[in-house]
């Protein structure tokens, strides 16, 4: 079932019902999902996926996934933060993720963004392509 243009609006109302300070807050998402399941309509599940997409890409944009190849410290993860969240001016948390195809270096995503400086990019630079 495709989301109708009123189940859009209501889901994009929803959504921004579900913000505190730019962020996606769990009480209100949770709000949100307690009202949704006392007012059950027609256009329920058109309604939770749009808003689960809304939700799902404000997360994303809030959220710095730091690729890396070997060990990573704490530190380097809340710097890594605060200059993204200065660059962006929002509140950015950035998540470790072990990555040891990379071979060294880090590759940083944040929404669309992605920001690398790995060994695998450098060498695949070096190989002309087919």
């Amino acid at each position: 079932m495709r989301a109708t243009r009123e189940s859009q609006q209501l889901a994009r109302r929803l959504f921004r019902l579900s913000l505190a300070d730019g962020q996606v807050s769990a009480e209100r998402v949770g709000g949100v999902l307690a009202y949704l399941a006392q007012h059950p309509s027609r256009q329920l599940l058109p309604v939770l996926k749009y808003y689960h997409r809304l939700v799902a890409a404000q997360v994303a944009r809030n959220r710095a996934l730091v690729e890396h190849a070997g060990a990573i410290d704490d530190g380097i993860l809340r710097t890594i933060a605060a200059v993204l969240a200065q660059k962006y001016r929002r509140p950015v948390t950035a998540v470790a993720l072990s990555n040891p195809r990379l071979i060294a270096g880090l590759r940083i995503r944040i929404g669309d963004d992605v920001y690398e400086s790995t060994i695998v990019s450098q060498l695949a630079a070096l190989v002309p392509s087919a």
